[in-house]
């Protein structure tokens, strides 16, 4: 069982997570799928998020940071868990997020600034280039705030991401599929699993250089294990079709088991897709790792999805 370091951090036992076999689901076509439900972890810090910050949130605690600075657009999952952690740490938190404040803020957004987030509104094209406005470092001077980049994507987010292998039985999946935004989880997959184990990125967005991006997270030795399939993106980032709606109804109605537009469900379309292609030989046993993050279904208007 894997807790926090830092004092006050939230203890997150993970005993509970659970491996979820879908019977029967593909065994016409020789391949057996299982499901780990990291988004069963926690209500805010869902999933692979839990993962992703708590190496940094350690970090701050050794340097004996009192804030932290972070990256993300009004509908991430990456600042609302970023709010929790922090405010179960004792630690103030900010965040600049992409665009300019709108009138009325996302649910998501609403929900981190309860939790104690301070929100720095920017342009897009400041945003892209990383511009921490002087007003920003006011609030939160360079020597006594943590940055942690969007997704908590870097060295740190990587190490913590490693961690999600030990939920499950390594070794005994010949290929692990993930949803794939910055490509931290990726990395630490391909960290975490076995050489024998084909660990594979989903592209939730249209990005030229995400492939780039995570090998930058891997030692020389492990970047051939890099695999990232596109084609899967439904829209772009954050947006979908009737098709993956339809699909993510469909697979609940299956398999119990809830995604979001932005990434799971895009992650098991591509699977189910992948699988009736041929994609996997048979014999294959693949594990889809369910990296949480359910609350952006809340921007779809009442009655899109059955869940």
């Amino acid at each position: 069982m894997y807790y926090f370091q830092a004092p006050q951090i939230m203890e997150l036992p993970l005993s509970h997570i659970r491996t979820l076999p879908l019977k029967n689901l593909y065994h016409p076509y020789g391949v057996e799928v299982s499901v780990l439900r990291l988004d069963e972890l926690h209500p805010l810090v869902s999933g692979n998020k839990w993962f992703k910050l708590h190496r940094y949130l350690q970090r701050a605690e050794q340097e004996g940071k009192q804030a932290v600075l972070t990256f993300g657009g009004a509908w991430s999952n990456h600042l609302l868990a970023t709010a929790a952690a922090c405010r179960e740490a004792g630690l103030k938190a900010g965040a600049i997020v992409r665009g300019e404040r709108p009138q009325q803020l996302s649910r998501t957004l609403t929900d981190a600034a309860a939790l104690g987030l301070r929100l720095f509104f920017v342009s897009r094209s400041d945003y892209a280039a990383r511009i921490i406005p002087p007003e920003v470092l006011q609030g939160f001077p360079p020597t006594n705030t943590l940055i942690v980049p969007e997704g908590g994507y870097g060295p740190e987010g990587c190490a913590g991401a490693a961690l999600i292998a030990r939920q499950a039985a390594t070794g005994t999946y010949s290929h692990v599929l993930v949803a794939c935004g910055t490509g931290t989880t990726l990395a630490g997959l391909i960290t975490g699993f076995p050489p024998e184990t084909d660990c594979s990125g989903i592209a939730v967005l249209r990005h030229a250089g995400l492939r780039e991006e995570t090998a930058r997270l891997l030692p020389p030795e492990l970047r051939a294990r890099l695999h990232i399939k596109s084609g899967f993106e439904e829209g772009g980032y954050a947006r979908h079709t009737p098709a993956l709606l339809r699909f993510m109804n469909h697979w609940y109605e299956e398999t119990g088991i809830p995604s979001d537009f932005v990434y799971t469900g895009k992650l098991f379309y591509a699977a189910d897709q992948l699988i009736r292609r041929g994609h996997f030989a048979s014999g294959s046993r693949v594990l889809l790792v369910h990296t949480g993050g359910l609350q952006g279904n809340r921007s779809l208007p009442a009655g899109t999805l059955m869940f």
